[in-house]
């Protein structure tokens, strides 16, 4: 009786994952990297000396409306662009159709404020295609014709849905690879078209949920509407904090920003949550493809590469061009500098943020239960929080430690803290500790889950068996991780902006100083440098597509 009284707690503590002090620690850290989202929302309670109730009165609602007309606008181009290129590669099969189906990924590596530096050089007045209209046809004044201003909303707009379109594209055409071949038989023998009465309708959530993810990087964007001049929530945020120098001011305002930041993380939920009918039973997947050749084909091939061609070609060429006029002075003053800083940063940064992920996820996964995978869920809301916001729970926090250290040891640690990089990395375990879990649950996801059970019936204790033999099933997610996060970090502007210590560059916000200072040609090289490592995740992206293709193409032999 008392060894089966000893096994069922043995069993109710191993259920309830209080076996050891592991689960403490996974919440310590779940909280640690929540503690900006609510040092946020305790700034935002603080004394805002009046400015808010002027700032309601004059400009607030100017920062909204313009935050939302950017967000429908980019929305409507990241649409357009994305649906109909999956669309194409789905359902035609062209010349070059299956390099043109991972290119139509590629503007997704570059940032969105890079796209805006370089075509408003590439569409100014003295940029190669005014000059070009104004030589063809005798213009010797603008006044003579008529040229859209690019540095405008409705620039903004296209600028930015020509880069953020592939969350589209990549979700759209995965939804039709799923989606019945029967299906779509079954509405042509109707007479039916295939395209409004089946693959639009099936793939309307994973369009909604793509659609969601690119209206949250309008949001948090800054680079690009401090460049072009508007006022949106973001920009709104700088402008109070830097320019009043009212923190609780400017948190006001970016718990409003982050109201519409988890309106669309609701969405995008309830897009995915929608009930799955695109394949219900076995057999093929997938549009039934139309062979197209001659010139109609050629046409099909040219109008798939418009979208590649706007949101990438154009912009790397005009770098490009930059980057070899410039050869012979050599590398602007402070690249050197800026890539060492990034590199230092963002290596130590993206390393760190696997580690916490691998502890978390695997602890979350074998000894924390459900409180586990809640809490594990909760380390990874920062990236739900655009980096302007977060900024500013994370100054939060370091007042919060800067008051604690005051009570209990009489020492001041905030201008120790502010002037390190210390805040700086932790900023980035906060915002892109999703990026590293999400990679650690992908490769937790295909370990069988006996394995750990084996190993510990064969006598090895918990730390052993995850060294010996969950930790090498995950060094693919892990490397994967560390590269996607790596880039993300390298590409990161207005939290490096405002948290990096004094004279410390990085690859970002020295492409971004340079341009603000209308010195382009200076900023291309180091643009160029994020734009190239802004490629790996795309290749990561594609060899996913290209496994998941392969699956498709098995299942469809059945």
């Amino acid at each position: 009786m008392g060894l089966a009284r000893s096994d069922v707690a043995r069993k109710t503590t191993s259920l309830i994952g209080v076996e050891s002090g592991w689960p403490l620690l996974q919440l310590l850290m779940s909280l640690a990297l929540f503690a900006p989202v609510l040092a946020l929302v305790v700034t935002a309670f603080g004394d805002t000396g009046g400015i808010m109730g002027h700032l309601v009165d004059t400009v607030l609602g100017r920062y909204l409306t313009t935050t939302v007309q950017l967000m429908a606008g980019v929305a409507l181009v990241a649409l357009v662009f994305g649906v109909s290129s999956a669309w194409l590669v789905s359902r035609y099969d062209f010349p070059l159709r299956g390099a043109l189906e991972w290119m139509l990924v590629l503007p997704a590596a570059v940032p969105a404020y890079i796209i805006a530096y370089t075509y408003t050089d590439f569409l100014e007045y003295a940029g190669p295609v005014q000059t070009a209209i104004r030589h063809l046809f005798g213009y010797t004044t603008s006044r003579q014709y008529y040229f859209p201003e690019i540095r405008s909303l409705g620039g903004a707009m296209l600028v930015m849905g020509a880069v953020l379109y592939p969350y589209v594209y990549v979700a759209t055409r995965t939804a039709f690879r799923l989606t019945s071949t029967r299906l779509f038989e079954a509405a042509r023998l109707a007479g039916g078209n295939i395209f409004t009465t089946i693959a639009l309708p099936l793939a309307r959530p994973a369009i909604v949920a793509g659609l969601a993810l690119v209206m949250m990087e309008v949001v948090s964007d800054f680079g690009t509407v401090e460049y072009f001049a508007l006022d949106t929530l973001t920009l709104g945020i700088f402008n109070v904090w830097l320019g009043m120098g009212n923190m609780a001011a400017a948190a006001r305002i970016a718990l409003l920003a982050f109201v519409l930041v988890v309106a669309l993380l609701g969405l995008e939920r309830w897009a995915r949550s929608g009930r799955n009918i695109a394949n219900e039973g076995r057999g093929q997947t997938g549009v039934p493809q139309i062979k197209v050749t001659g010139w109609r084909g050629t046409g099909l091939m040219v109008l798939g590469l418009i979208p590649i061609a706007l949101g990438f070609v154009i912009p790397v060429a005009v770098l490009s061009g930059f980057v070899l006029s410039g050869l012979g002075a050599g590398a602007p003053e402070g690249t050197f500098a800026a890539i060492k800083n990034t590199v230092l940063v963002a290596g130590v940064s993206s390393l760190l943020i696997m580690v916490m992920a691998v502890v978390i996820g695997v602890i979350a996964r074998y000894r924390a239960g459900r409180l586990g995978a809640v809490m594990a869920g909760v380390s990874s809301s920062g990236y739900a929080v655009p980096g302007t916001i977060l900024a500013i729970g994370v100054l939060g926090c370091v007042y919060g430690i800067d008051a604690l250290a005051r009570q209990l040891f009489g020492v001041a640690v905030f201008g120790l803290l502010t002037g390190s990089l210390v805040v700086l990395v932790f900023a980035y375990l906060v915002r892109f500790q999703a990026v590293g879990y999400g990679m650690v649950q992908a490769g937790l996801n295909r370990i069988p889950p006996n394995i750990m059970p084996a190993s510990q019936v064969m006598g090895h204790g918990f730390v052993s068996s995850v060294t010996r033999v969950v930790l090498p099933l995950l060094r693919p997610s892990f490397l994967a991780g560390l590269l996607v996060a790596f880039v993300d970090i390298m590409k990161e502007l207005p939290m490096t902006l405002l948290l990096s210590p004094f004279n410390f560059e990085t690859l970002a916000t020295i492409t971004y100083q340079y341009a603000k200072d209308e010195m382009l040609e200076e900023a291309a090289l180091p643009a160029l440098m994020i734009v190239l490592a802004g490629l790996i995740p795309v290749v990561i992206i594609n060899r996913s597509l290209s496994a998941r293709r392969h699956s498709f193409e098995a299942n469809r032999r059945k």
